[in-house]
């Protein structure tokens, strides 16, 4: 990799964390007591990573912009580590039904999410 495309892979990560920003404060101004804005938030970061990484796969993308728009700017959009919080944040409230819904419901439709992306990106 060259240093050119580090940097756009650090300015691509840039670029998603702030969509995610924007895109969770969105939600949560009109959704409350349920995390939707990090659950859209990585269904739709997960499907758009493997619909690139299925277009890289098959020749369609070039591997670098794989690299800068897959694991920069996807890589700074999804969040995990936010998701994780917000789980055990359910569950210290006492909400472990939405606990329990959001942690694996969330692991189930990123990961599916991410399998059609890459099912659509193979056969493009």
């Amino acid at each position: 990799m060259s240093a050119l495309e580090l940097l756009l892979v650090a300015v691509g990560g840039g670029v998603g964390a702030a969509l995610r920003f924007l895109l969770d404060g969105l939600v949560k101004a009109r959704v409350s007591g349920f995390p939707l804005g990090t659950l859209v938030i990585n269904v739709s970061g997960s499907l758009v990573l493997g619909l690139l990484t299925g277009l890289g796969q098959a020749g369609t993308l070039p591997l670098p912009a794989v690299a800068i728009l897959g694991t920069g700017m996807m890589g700074g959009y999804t969040t995990f580590s936010t998701a994780s919080v917000e789980t055990v944040q359910l569950l210290r409230s006492g909400k472990t039904r939405l606990a329990v819904l959001n942690g694996l419901g969330m692991l189930v439709v990123s990961v599916g999410a991410a399998a059609l992306g890459l099912l659509l990106g193979r056969n493009t």
